[in-house]
């Protein structure tokens, strides 16, 4: 076992998972070039995995468990928030299984393909970009903001930019997305007015509204 290894070994960071100012801490009298020669040990010989550059996972053989990708998410790309079909699929209302993380971001769209599995992030721009986006628990001591259902549908729409309220309505989210006509009567709307606000889009407004008169019990 490398040097490196054996000290996160012995720190157990939360799900094997860490970035350069943990190699900092651990080794505070080695240079920044000793500590990447410890670094680039480590990787050569499989003991620690990249994630991106900065970030870093010890190998399944030296870590208890995988941190949740849901906070891998997160600590890729910030600021963003889980959305659009993973998120519809937490949720349960849609049925596919889903096999990336996508998440919404406020930077250019990207894509990492990591040990973790793949992460795509998909620029949604608005004036805020938190709204309808909630902090949730995972597994102590991870957490992730993970989209509301009305937001994932919001920043779905505001992608595919041929989808409109007057042209599509409700069968975009029935047939295209294929959540149950129950699932919409029972879609929450209490956060309308802060999702609908914050996009800029006249389109994904009109979408929205067109929404709310059909689905919100409070139309």
């Amino acid at each position: 076992m490398k040097t490196l290894t054996q000290a996160l070994f012995r720190l157990a960071p939360p799900g094997g998972i860490f970035n350069e100012t943990v190699l900092v801490n651990l080794f505070p009298g080695r240079t920044r070039g000793a500590r990447e020669l410890l670094l680039d040990r480590a990787l050569k010989a499989g003991e620690i995995l990249r994630i991106k550059r900065g970030i870093y996972l010890l190998a399944p053989e030296y870590r208890k468990a995988a941190p949740p990708p849901f906070t891998v998410a997160g600590m890729l790309l910030s600021p963003s928030h889980v959305s659009l079909e993973t998120a519809l699929a937490h949720h349960g209302l849609i049925p596919e299984a889903v096999y990336q993380v996508a998440s919404a971001c406020t930077q250019r769209s990207r894509t990492f393909d990591t040990p973790l599995g793949v992460f795509s992030y998909h620029c949604v721009r608005t004036n805020d970009p938190r709204a309808g986006v909630e902090a949730i628990p995972l597994p102590a001591p991870f957490w992730a903001y993970l989209a509301t259902p009305l937001r994932a549908i919001a920043d779905m729409v505001y992608l595919n930019r041929a989808v409109t309220w007057s042209g599509d309505g409700a069968d975009y989210l029935r047939e295209s997305l294929r959540i149950e006509e129950q699932d919409l009567h029972e879609l929450p709307f209490d956060r309308y007015e802060e999702i609908s606000g914050a996009f800029r889009s006249r389109r994904v407004k009109e979408f929205l509204q067109g929404m709310k008169r059909e689905f919100s019990h409070d139309r």
